[in-house]
């Protein structure tokens, strides 16, 4: 299988507290050809550990144009705001976050990560033979 190189992008995020009040944090973005559909974002806090979740890429793609997700994930354009941000919420048992992400540098990451895999072709970026031995092996 191609070895194709990773995709990242870090940048300042909002967790949005109340419509007054939000606190800074940062978030890199990370797109890895081998795992085509999926994109992981690191969340940085005063912890030591980083909080990661797994985002589809077409789930931040499609969230640019309109609400999209539903469940644990969702993300929408925010309204007002023109081509400046959009929201992404994350839910956990934990709670609920939302965040006030810059949409142009989630364009310009989703523009990175199309360039190596172009949207429609990411099955042909997996490498089955290994997805079908560790399934078969749990069955």
């Amino acid at each position: 299988m191609e070895s194709l190189k990773t995709v990242t992008q870090g940048m300042a995020v909002q967790l949005v507290i109340s419509p007054t009040c939000s606190l800074s944090m940062c978030m890199s973005l990370r797109y890895e050809p081998t795992d085509p559909y999926v994109v992981r974002a690191v969340f940085f806090t005063d912890t030591d550990e980083p909080a990661e979740w797994v985002l589809g890429r077409d789930l931040l793609a499609d969230g640019l144009r309109g609400s999209a997700g539903c469940g644990d994930i969702r993300v929408w354009p925010a309204v007002g705001r023109g081509d400046q941000a959009m929201y992404i919420v994350l839910g956990a048992p934990a709670g609920t976050a939302l965040l006030e992400v810059p949409v142009q540098d989630v364009r310009t990451f989703l523009k990175d990560t199309e360039a190596l895999v172009p949207r429609g072709t990411e099955s042909g970026h997996i490498d089955w033979e290994p997805e079908l031995a560790n399934l078969f092996a749990k069955g």
